[in-house]
């Protein structure tokens, strides 16, 4: 009884946290109705950025495209073509559930994004649009489980740095292929910058700075048939990193030291682009266009919470800073790093998550955030190093997070992320790599899908000074397959060697397990 009465708080709190939500949902999710009368003709098909679904609920998910208007049709740019947008029960499309009638509004990109509610918990839907005689691909997408359903299993991939530029993005083509519950994309989706030393394909233009030129980088990393492939067969998860907008900002400032009015205009621009190409439920805050949440929470069943945390958008300043150029940097002896005040997370969102971390009654806690969160840094004659732009830069916010997993006597929680360009499997303990220490939580941080890891003799340097790193591996790119069930979860490495080539295949690195109730990570056969 005492189990039941829980939920049904936990049900309540979350309804009345969806709908503080809705205000912010309103100006962003597509209307029925006030279409044009006539259907377009089209000339070229609008529809070649593919579909996508993301975010489900027990009974609801986000539905989305955006319509790309070649210059033949660009009497339909405005005041924006009609669209239609059709769910189903079955694959073949017999089975209808609802219609959407919609108007693809130019000031959004002539994206959409449809909430598609009401629908039944823990299944599978499949979805396309249309406009005029132009019929989008067929998405495949599926609610969360019921709250109170005890769930057996969860399956998902995790993945993170698709560096368009840098090889091709086999581990879509591969996820596409699986059957999974989620993808889970935890950070730079796309890149901003350009490496002529390591490109093996190009860019459509250079550097974006300007809302039109962040749409045309997602548009053009949209165009990937992989990419499109994984996006059409399951719903994902989305948090982002830096490289969505540019390398290394923290917050307001970025490594040049733009003048913050100046730089949030940029993160503005950078922010609508990103929500205009991807199945999330808020965009850009009205208000404040530069502020756009992308943190949340999400249940499967009993079985599991899982949060995507935002690690850029209200964290501190990096310390100890290179007057010359900023960002993260490689310091010893900062003292900076050890004011308590300093939050990779931000003090809202702390509380939020320690909150949520507090209050949970499922088995696994599974955060997702999008870099390594266990130390990786190297002694040398002026002190050990660490690394201002990943979590060593912020080892009191660390420090805080694992001290409230510990203090709640939280059992199986489980870091994921990304970042780093390698696959590692770490322990967390309360005071790194010290053996006394006890190990409060397990991490799991997959490669990069396409982006260049660091040399294999400095990650070799790297695990062989921090224990707690039990495997890592910056040489090969892929993604991480995860397999959730209520006594175990077990992580499959998957990877094939740098650069990815088109016709490249993926093999098993490595397997990695964390037993229910065990702190930390074990190899898996």
């Amino acid at each position: 009884m005492a189990f039941s009465a829980r939920t049904r708080f936990d049900v309540s709190r979350r309804d009345l946290h969806r709908m503080a939500l809705a205000a912010a949902l309103a100006p962003w999710m597509a209307k029925g109705g006030q279409a044009q009368s006539t259907a377009p003709r089209w000339q070229v098909n609008p529809f070649s950025l593919g579909v996508a679904s993301g975010q489900p609920q027990p009974g609801s998910v986000v539905l989305w495209t955006r319509l790309l208007i070649h210059e033949a049709d660009a009497a339909w740019r405005t005041p924006g073509p009609e669209v239609v947008c059709e769910l189903f029960a079955d694959e073949a499309l017999r089975q209808p559930v609802r219609q959407w009638r919609l108007v693809a509004d130019p000031r959004r990109g002539h994206s959409l994004h449809v909430l598609a509610d009401g629908l039944q918990a823990g299944r599978p839907y499949w979805y396309r649009l249309v406009s005029g005689q132009a019929v989008s691909a067929v998405g495949r997408t599926r609610t969360s489980p019921a709250l109170t359903e005890p769930v057996r299993r969860l399956r998902l991939a995790l993945a993170s740095c698709q560096h368009y530029e840098q090889g091709h993005f086999l581990a879509h083509r591969h996820m596409a292929a699986q059957d999974l519950d989620l993808v889970l994309f935890v950070g730079d989706y796309i890149y901003e910058s350009s490496n002529k030393n390591f490109k093996i394909r190009a860019h459509e233009s250079g550097m974006p700075y300007s809302l039109d030129e962040y749409r045309a980088r997602h548009a053009h990393y949209k165009s990937d048939p992989d990419l499109q492939a994984s996006h059409a067969a399951h719903p994902w998860l989305m948090t982002w990193d830096d490289h969505e907008v540019v390398n290394d900002y923290a917050n307001d400032l970025d490594r040049h030291f733009t003048d913050a009015a100046v730089f949030l205009k940029r993160r503005a621009a950078a922010y609508q682009a990103y929500f205009e190409h991807m199945p999330g439920r808020i965009g850009p805050d009205a208000a404040q266009p530069s502020q756009m949440r992308i943190h949340d929470r999400m249940a499967w069943g009993t079985l599991a919470d899982l949060w995507t945390l935002d690690c850029r958008q209200y964290r501190d300043h990096q310390a100890c800073p290179d007057p010359m150029r900023g960002g993260g940097r490689v310091v010893m002896g900062c003292d900076a790093l050890n004011d308590p005040s300093r939050s990779m997370l931000g003090a809202a969102q702390e509380q939020w998550l320690t909150a949520g971390l507090t209050q949970t009654q499922r088995r696994w806690k599974l955060l997702a955030q999008s870099t390594l969160m266990a130390t990786s840094g190297l002694s040398t004659p002026l002190g050990r190093s660490a690394f201002t732009d990943g979590w060593d830069g912020y080892p009191q916010a660390r420090a805080r997070l694992l001290q409230t997993v510990a203090d709640a006597r939280l059992k199986d929680v489980v870091m994921l992320g990304g970042d780093v360009h390698a696959n590692v499997a770490a322990q967390l303990r309360l005071q790194a790599g010290d053996e006394r220490s006890p190990i409060v939580a397990s991490e799991l941080v997959t490669t990069s899908v396409s982006t260049r890891g660091m040399s294999k003799k400095l990650m070799a340097q790297i695990q062989g000074e921090n224990p707690d790193l039990r495997h890592a591996r910056s040489d090969e790119r892929g993604y991480t397959q995860i397999d959730l069930r209520p006594d175990r979860l077990e992580a499959q490495f998957l990877t094939t060697p740098h650069p990815v080539s088109p016709h490249a295949a993926l093999s098993v690195q490595a397997r990695w397990a964390v037993r229910q109730g065990v702190a930390g990570v074990e190899p898996s056969p």
